[in-house]
């Protein structure tokens, strides 16, 4: 999801600086998410600052190199397999267990998809 403009972030502190308006009022006024507002007079009132962060790290992925190549070893020996039956294979060879969406993920990563390919049988 896209951050919210500094634009608007400024009219919010901007009319609850000038105004009485409770922070459910300014939300509703505004049509953002009350946490939104919670989170933004926050970093307001603790840093004067109210750009939105910045990510810096990206969070590492669950399966390292090695367990990748295990992973799509199971892929192309066991074609058929759903994510569960992956997961529990890729659990079994490595020890690590990850979910399903990780799974779909990690495929993803791999450039492997889950769609079969149907060649039809020509009839005579």
């Amino acid at each position: 999801m896209k951050a919210y403009s500094v634009d608007l972030r400024q009219k919010i502190i901007d009319t609850y600086n000038s105004e009485s308006i409770s922070q459910r009022k300014l939300a509703k006024r505004f049509r953002v998410a009350l946490s939104f507002i919670y989170k933004l007079l926050k970093q307001y009132r603790q840093s004067g600052d109210i750009a939105p962060k910045v990510r810096t790290l990206q969070t590492p992925t669950k399966l390292n190199e090695p367990q990748l190549q295990v992973l799509k070893q199971l892929v192309e020996a066991n074609n058929d397999a759903t994510l569960e039956e992956l997961r529990d294979q890729l659990e079994q060879a490595t020890g690590v267990r990850i979910g399903r969406s990780t799974t779909a993920r990690m495929l993803q990563r791999l450039q492997i998809t889950l769609k079969k390919r149907f060649t039809p049988v020509k009839k005579k």
